[in-house]
């Protein structure tokens, strides 16, 4: 992963692990596999769980241990109402972000054919 993606990727995981658990309730290690199905391949576990404690922290998530049938209980990440409006707001950021990108993309294309 380049340098870039990785500090792309900084700025939205939060929403993107948040959407996620929008889906369906899931531990640490399904975040990880269901964000590696996405195509997010290079993200690693440590950086999951340092997320989901943040996120925890902030309330954004309820969390249920349940029993593991290997080791100890696992931690359960489920959203909650404030993590769903968080979740909300990131979408909106998101939308308003990749427009101006995209029309600023545009905007670029078209003067760089216009000069050829």
């Amino acid at each position: 992963m380049s340098k870039q993606t990785t500090e792309m990727l900084k700025g939205t995981l939060e929403g993107i692990v948040l959407a996620i658990l929008a889906v369906q309730p899931a531990y640490g290690y399904e975040i990880t596999a269901r964000l590696r199905d996405q195509g997010f391949s290079d993200i690693a576990e440590g950086t999951v769980y340092a997320l989901l404690v943040r996120i925890e922290q902030r309330g954004l998530v309820d969390v249920e241990k349940v029993p593991s049938e290997k080791g100890p209980p696992r931690k359960v990440y489920s959203l909650n109402a404030q993590g769903g409006e968080y979740l909300e707001e990131f979408w909106g950021t998101w939308s308003f972000l990749a427009e101006r990108i995209e029309q600023l993309h545009q905007r670029i294309e078209r003067t760089n054919e216009e000069g050829e």
